[in-house]
């Protein structure tokens, strides 16, 4: 059932509600209000009356007039009226009648025969109402309807002198017309506080009306349902996390996924702060500029987006996205080492050409001797042996083309990347990927810190006349790669002649987030790499750290990053 017609808005629904349960409340109040005063004073007045006839009843004179009546054959008629009406009983009763303003007091002998009454016509005639009680010896206070009108009355015995026997009784009533006067004053009093309150609830209704208009951003019941429902349906549905906090940085939304991808628990309405978000994320959700930032949280890759969110100027708050990169990041990984092997097989497959040429030169000039000598060579050393002294320490291929390819991207970059003497790898791959995104990011890192290290030493060599000195034809820049088999344990050292790492990184090289390098125009920012090859060395059971910032000693003067990769190699066929 409808309570307002269609097409009345939210607002004035919620003012004439809140208007009708503040009347109703106010109107049930006033008449429990009422009810109750209307008992109290009828409460108070019968023991005035009380007071006023335990007063006369226990006056001396009344006693001993009242007694000397009851002792008498007492025969109403004109003489007994006359009689009474100028006895002392009439002057007390009415003297007391008219000090406390009753509506009347009347004096009765043991028969219930008036001996006093405000009206003297009615002198010796029995009264109208029952005096049993009082002239039973009790107090009784009660409302009844008399020749005087309604009346709140009070009854009390009066004893004999000396004695405790009862002889009459004092009857005192007051006007239930006082009794409604007053009650009339105090509700008036009550009806402006209540007519205030009224006007106070209607101001407040009012003010709500406006409040909850500001919360809904005026929206209408309906259209609040319906938001409720795609709210629902998007952010549990979507592949997408959400989490949206409002204008205090308090959580309103946090869906599923985010949950998943993030790693965060916790529910609505908690800081921002507290839900378990990483420094680089939650650095980037304050930030809410709307940028693309790469983090790595977990095992996972994720990208975030913060944007702030506002309508019609003002400010809600901001809401943060996050789309898993992690399976890109893995497939990134595989296309690498692919392109990897693809550059080496063509190098190969250029290089046997060149070779095969030569020896059909040799043999069509009749030079079998020179050919047999270089065929002997060819068989000593192989493409990847020459491009790479000491490859044949390493048993796998898929190993093999990795390190011949870094070695090709190092040359082009000015850096010569060699293996260490302990190199040992007697067995294959297990898990290609997770090794060579270790390995590929540190020998990444280590080729970058090498060849900005040349630059910078290019960069000062300027002489006072201008010319300046090819340190790049005199220093060396090399980086250092030792892998060593411990069972299927893979070992992995490297060291470069860079500048090492800053002082003030050491501790925090490995935090998301942290890099040597500008993220000027990188998607996501830098500082994921380091990160990353912790997270996976940790997930086999490893550990990748930095074994020294920067070697002051001998000709690799950088630093050092050792890698322990449990369970990565396994005997058999390559993988």
């Amino acid at each position: 059932m409808r309570l307002f017609p269609r097409g009345v808005r939210l607002r004035t629904q919620i003012v004439l509600l809140q208007v009708a349960l503040v009347a109703l409340t106010l109107g049930l109040a006033f008449g429990v209000f009422a009810y109750l005063s209307d008992q109290r004073l009828t409460a108070e007045y019968g023991q005035r009356a009380l007071a006023i006839a335990r007063t006369v009843a226990s006056d001396p004179v009344v006693r001993a007039e009242v007694a000397r009546y009851a002792a008498l054959p007492l025969t109403p008629g004109p003489a007994l009226r006359a009689e009474l009406a100028d006895g002392e009983l009439e002057q007390t009763a009415e003297a007391a009648r008219q000090r406390t303003d009753a509506l009347f007091v009347v004096i009765t002998d043991d028969a219930g025969l008036r001996l006093a009454h405000p009206d003297p016509a009615r002198l010796g005639e029995k009264v109208s109402t029952d005096p049993s009680q009082a002239l039973g010896g009790a107090e009784v206070v009660i409302s009844e309807h008399g020749t005087l009108g309604d009346s709140v009355r009070a009854k009390v015995p009066v004893r004999e002198p000396g004695s405790e026997q009862v002889v009459g009784e004092v009857s005192v009533g007051i006007s239930t017309e006082a009794v409604g006067e007053q009650l009339t004053r105090d509700l008036s009093k009550a009806g402006v506080l209540v007519l205030g309150a009224l006007f106070a609830g209607i101001a407040g209704s009012v003010l709500l009306a406006r409040r909850w208009h500001g919360l809904t951003l005026g929206l209408q019941p309906a259209e609040l349902a319906e938001l409720v429902r795609e709210q629902d349906v998007v952010l549990h549905g979507i592949g997408v996390g959400v989490v949206a906090v409002d204008d205090r940085w308090r959580t309103t939304v946090i869906n599923d996924e985010a949950r998943t991808l993030l790693g965060i628990e916790g529910d609505s309405g908690r800081p921002v702060e507290t839900i378990g978000l990483t420094p680089r994320v939650l650095a980037a959700f304050r930030a809410a500029d709307g940028q693309p930032v790469q983090a790595a949280v977990g095992d996972r890759i994720v990208v975030v987006t913060a944007r702030t969110v506002t309508r019609d100027g003002r400010s809600l708050g901001a809401v943060l996205d996050v789309r898993d990169r992690t399976d890109v990041e893995s497939l990134t990984r595989q296309l690498d080492a692919v392109q990897s092997m693809s550059t080496v097989l063509r190098a190969q497959r250029h290089e046997f050409a060149n070779r095969l040429h030569l020896l059909s030169g040799l043999l069509h000039g009749d030079r079998p001797g020179e050919a047999a000598r270089y065929i002997d060579e060819l068989l000593g050393s192989g493409p990847l042996g020459a491009a790479m002294p000491g490859i044949d320490a390493v048993r796998d291929p898929y190993l093999q083309a990795f390190l011949a390819a870094k070695a090709a991207h190092a040359r082009e970059n000015g850096v010569q990347l060699r293996l260490g003497p302990s190199t040992w790898v007697d067995a294959n791959l297990a898990a290609p990927v997770d090794v060579t995104t270790v390995l590929g990011n540190l020998l990444d890192n280590a080729i970058d810190a090498v060849r900005r290290a040349a630059e910078a030493r290019r960069g000062s060599s300027a002489q006072p006349d201008g010319e300046s000195i090819d340190l790049a034809a005199t220093s060396v820049a090399v980086v250092e790669v030792e892998l060593v088999q411990e069972g299927s344990t893979l070992h992995i050292t490297v060291a470069d002649s860079g500048g090492g790492v800053a002082p003030e990184l050491v501790d925090a090289v490995f935090a998301d987030g942290v890099s040597t390098k500008p993220g000027v125009g990188v998607p996501g920012g830098r500082g994921v790499g380091l990160a990353l090859s912790r997270q996976v060395a940790r997930a086999l059971g490893g550990d990748v750290w930095l074994a020294s910032a920067g070697m002051p000693d001998g000709e690799l003067t950088g630093a050092e990053f050792i890698a322990r990769l449990p369970g990565v190699l396994t005997e058999g066929e390559p993988t």
